[in-house]
């Protein structure tokens, strides 16, 4: 059943629409195109979801970027992904999401563990001030150790792509669909397989008319861009994903951008992709990860 309240802001007051018959009691503030949506179960839950509107004002949060996960930049360049705040305006406490991918930032001190459990399930990117809070909202989570690269640097040559990778267009759009679970991951960030080839931020390589090799700009930020690839297993060990990423990174470089690169510990073929391509370390990072497995 639909409720309509009056929801009392300031010195304002706002006709608010109650959807009590889902798990979370959504208070969408009507009197602005651009106000948040509360998102409250129980009656206690203060996160607020944010318009693309508001979503871009949250640049100050995000830059100078930080190399590592950018999933923040990445919905605001995008419109890929999602935003929630603790208070608008002036928020103290900012939650992005892009493909089940997060970053929390803020004050630990502002939220409370039920604040955050209704919205987390992937991989959360959060500084060490803000681990209690989500272990103590997640006691199942797991820590995932993470290498970090530095930025391919400027003078680092990148050799010729070999012949079958290129830039991957619209009409690649059921090539990448057609992806196994395995690696359809790679087009979450962009809302899937269509968002991806529709963006121009991909390159493939093809073995006997079959997509063999992805790789994309995970997260596309200001100055950074965060690389992911991926090869079928059957045709790995051919260079394919370092074909597609030595013409991702020219792209990347020709739009005034600097390409990144972070991956796992025992990911060994991803590191020797890296290590071709020039890139350094840059620190040693972890991801926590919520309510699904950690690749294998």
């Amino acid at each position: 059943m639909w409720r309509r309240d009056r929801v009392e802001a300031g010195d304002r007051c706002f006709q608010a629409v109650d959807r009590g018959t889902i798990p979370y009691d959504h208070i969408v503030l009507q009197s602005d195109p651009n106000c948040a949506l509360a998102a409250r179960p129980n009656g206690t839950h203060r996160m607020l979801l944010l318009t693309p509107a508001q979503t871009a004002a949250l640049q100050d949060w995000f830059f100078p970027e930080r190399v590592g996960p950018l999933p923040g930049p990445h919905v605001i360049a995008t419109g890929h992904g999602r935003c929630w705040v603790d208070r608008w305006p002036s928020p103290r406490v900012v939650l992005a999401e892009a493909g089940g991918n997060y970053s929390l930032l803020g004050d630990p001190g502002t939220l409370a563990p039920a604040d955050i459990e209704p919205h987390i399930k992937g991989f959360v990117d959060a500084p060490e001030t803000l681990a209690p809070l989500l272990h103590a909202a997640f006691p199942d989570l797991q820590v995932w150790p993470r290498v970090v690269f530095a930025p391919l640097a400027g003078e680092v040559t990148l050799s010729p792509s070999v012949t079958g990778a290129r830039r991957l267009g619209i009409a690649d759009t059921a090539a990448l669909a057609r992806l196994d679970h395995d690696s359809s991951w790679i087009s979450k960030t962009w809302g899937g397989a269509q968002g991806l080839a529709n963006s121009g931020y991909a390159w493939g390589a093809f073995v006997d008319g079959e997509l063999a090799a992805v790789a994309c700009t995970f997260y596309l930020g200001l100055s950074y861009e965060d690389i992911g690839v991926v090869t079928i297993e059957k045709y790995r060990g051919r260079g394919l994903s370092t074909a597609c990423t030595v013409g991702l990174c020219r792209d990347i470089r020709a739009r005034g951008h600097q390409p990144i690169w972070e991956t796992s510990p025992d990911n060994t073929a991803s590191l020797r992709v890296a290590e071709k391509l020039g890139f350094q370390v840059d620190r040693y990072d972890v991801s926590y990860v919520i309510g699904v497995e950690i690749p294998a």
